[in-house]
């Protein structure tokens, strides 16, 4: 794989953020030269994010984002070596904006179009700030719409160690804030209302099942790395409606949310654990936009360091969320690899990460 220094534009629009980004570099050593984020706020109206919303803003943001992120790095669109942009996953008419701009701009000025999966995407990010968080090593990435807990022994081949049952970790959250009154996106704001409780001790009321966390557990039980969260919310939802019924829910709901939080929080942990140790990795990485959680940041990071030279590397909370440097990034690794975008690359609401594979 070439290790020539390349510069990429990068396109990211699969879901209600609108961003163009500039990187620059080698595949393990990309730079950050620009980063426009158009974030869609109108979607908190509503309670989660509208499709039909989210794809005609950014019809009417990508044009200028795209002309910000090239102005803020000082690049033309002759200096590019091409576009990387997402193509899959996401919601397919959002997703259809940035693919078919990426194309119509790239034929224009000669560019090969390199298509770029989010997830992937997102294991590059912490990259952009950390130089060390690169292969062999864990990754856990928490999303809205996805959780997955992989071993990654190079990049492009990624094994899949467990992934969630039923509600992604970031779309428990929403669910949870919602239920507590909280406004959407719920993730921050639960975190905050957490953060003025103590932790509820065992067999308090809002002391939550740790789910899929069996202590008798052994490796290659079918549960052993899986997640699941539908279970947790219906136990947040009955301590609501049993603190309501009392009259007790204002006083009651940091107590609720702490207690959600700590039960997300120590299975995530738990499972990570469970694959450093199966895999023998010192690095962790985390990603997706839950890996702004501050707490489990925290316990990530405990958990790395009790491995001989053990750490953690996580995106800052810009990087974090949905940008376009990780899909120029990753771009970078997809372009040194020899990849280019056919004329008919089209936008895909799902599709597995590209060299993900079961030992």
């Amino acid at each position: 794989m070439s290790a020539r220094a390349v510069r990429l534009l990068g396109i990211e629009t699969s879901c209600d953020e609108t961003s163009a980004a500039v990187v620059e570099g080698t595949v393990d050593a990309p730079r950050c030269a620009s980063l426009v984020i158009l974030s869609q706020d109108v979607h908190r109206l509503f309670g989660g994010v509208v499709p039909e919303i989210a794809s005609r803003q950014h019809l009417t943001g990508i044009v200028p984002a795209v002309q910000a992120a090239l102005d803020e790095a000082g690049v033309a669109l002759g200096a590019l070596d091409g576009i990387a942009v997402t193509h899959a996953p996401g919601l397919v008419g959002a997703l259809l904006v940035g693919t078919s701009y990426a194309k119509a701009l790239a034929a224009t000025h000669g560019l090969p179009v390199v298509p770029v999966h989010h997830l992937e995407g997102h294991l590059f990010a912490p990259l952009l700030e950390h130089p060390a968080a690169s292969p062999p090593f864990t990754a856990l990435l928490v999303s809205g719409g996805h959780s997955l807990l992989l071993d990654v022994p190079a990049w492009g081949r990624y094994e899949l160690l467990g992934q969630t049952r039923d509600d992604a970790v970031g779309e428990a959250f929403d669910k949870a804030a919602k239920l507590l009154g909280l406004p959407y996106p719920g993730g921050a704001p639960l975190e905050r209302l957490a953060t003025g409780a103590p932790a509820p001790p065992p067999r308090h009321p809002h002391h939550f099942a740790r789910p899929m966390l069996r202590a008798k557990a052994q490796p290659g039980d079918e549960d052993y790395y899986d997640l699941s969260f539908s279970g947790l919310k219906t136990a947040v939802r009955l301590a609501v409606r049993d603190a309501e019924a009392r009259g007790a829910l204002a006083a009651e709901a940091p107590s609720i949310a702490r207690g959600f939080q700590d039960a997300v929080v120590e299975t995530l942990a738990a499972k990570v654990r469970r694959a450093m140790r199966a895999r023998g990795r010192a690095r962790l990485v985390l990603g997706g936009g839950v890996a702004c959680n501050g707490a489990l940041q925290q316990a990530l990071a405990a958990v790395a360091a009790e491995v001989p030279g053990g750490a953690l590397f996580a995106p800052s909370p810009r990087l974090a969320t949905d940008n376009a440097a990780m899909i120029a990034a990753a771009g970078v690794f997809r372009l040194a690899a020899g990849e280019r975008a056919a004329p008919t690359l089209t936008a895909r609401a799902t599709l597995p990460l590209p060299g993900i594979f079961r030992a």
